[in-house]
């Protein structure tokens, strides 16, 4: 049986969504849904809301979209009209005020996509990725003053190896789900665990610029395919040739021996080594990266072997 608990449940991101599909579909009584406001967002800028709002609106949630939430005595009044039990926070986009805090009785608590103390901050699957991680998780917290910073009250691991931060936050956004569902009976209760963080093991994960999808053949095969997965889908990894940028969407890191490219040691990073359905070789700091996906100006992504089939790929060095 489900405890007789109210919940506001905050989240913009698509992360934010299968938590909150969960606990509605599960009965659980949401007061309401708040989510950043409606702005331009992808090609186009079309102004659009948030994918937790999408969905908010398509169950029949009340929605709500401050503009700013500190400093914001009208909101936090709306907040405690609704008296809500619990706040839930996914993936929202801004820090919770003490103001806010301070409203439900149980507290607020939040998912976030990393094995915290490491890796608070807004891009945490990015930064795994790039770091090398193979494996991360989700953790339910409770929300302090100090970023990611509250006491943990349980996390769920995965293995991350090979998939791309589109892919691995789909799966944390899932397992964060899970984990939320097992866990609100005994937060209801006030039996939940509260395990406090190591701040000595706390590391940031800072937002990506999209400088940082740039790639550069100088660094590992390894390093340069990690960035790849890191980068995609948003914001984008990327050659620069001929002036034109040209995305890359899919790499994997190639054996010189069991390619046939034994001596390719002479050739200087960003030699293309060869062309053809498989991808395009090239050579990297340490050995040989094949580009499986590209993404040319003005069109769509697509693997290398069907841009192949009507156009060509000239290049001997990138």
């Amino acid at each position: 049986m489900l405890p007789k608990i109210k919940i506001i449940y905050m989240g913009s991101a698509g992360f934010a969504v299968p938590a909150l599909e969960a606990i509605y579909e599960a009965g659980y009584e949401i007061a309401a849904v708040v989510t950043q406001p409606d702005r331009a967002r992808g090609r186009g800028g079309r102004v659009q809301t948030t994918p937790v709002g999408l969905y908010a609106e398509k169950a029949g949630l009340p929605l709500l979209k401050p503009e700013q939430i500190k400093d914001n005595e009208e909101f936090a009044e709306t907040l405690k009209e609704a008296a809500p039990d619990l706040i839930v926070v996914a993936a929202y986009g801004k820090l919770l005020p003490k103001l806010l805090l301070e409203i439900p009785p149980l507290g607020c608590i939040n998912i976030h996509a990393s094995l915290l103390p490491e890796y608070r901050g807004a891009a945490p699957v990015q930064r795994e990725i790039l770091d090398g991680k193979s494996e991360t998780g989700v953790t339910l917290m409770y929300v302090s003053e100090e970023l990611d910073a509250g006491d943990i009250i349980e996390s769920s691991k995965v293995d991350a190896t090979g998939m791309n931060a589109g892919e691995l936050t789909d799966v944390l956004a899932k397992l964060g789900a899970e984990l939320l569902l097992k866990e609100l009976p005994l937060i209801a209760e006030g039996t939940a665990p509260r395990e406090p963080q190591d701040a000595a093991k706390a590391t940031y994960a800072e937002k990506i610029d999209k400088s940082e999808g740039c790639l550069r053949f100088e660094r590992t095969a390894e390093e340069f395919v990690r960035r790849v997965r890191a980068m995609t889908p948003a914001p984008g990894a990327y050659l620069m040739k001929d002036g034109e940028r040209i995305g890359v969407t899919c790499a994997r890191v190639l054996d010189p021996s069991e390619a046939g490219f034994e001596d390719c040691e002479e050739a200087a990073p960003g030699t293309v080594l060869s062309v053809s359905a498989k991808g395009i070789a090239v050579r990297a700091g340490d050995g040989v990266v094949l580009i499986e996906a590209i993404k040319m100006p003005g069109r769509k992504a697509m693997p290398v072997r069907e841009y192949l089939k009507g156009n060509a790929f000239e290049a001997k060095n990138l």
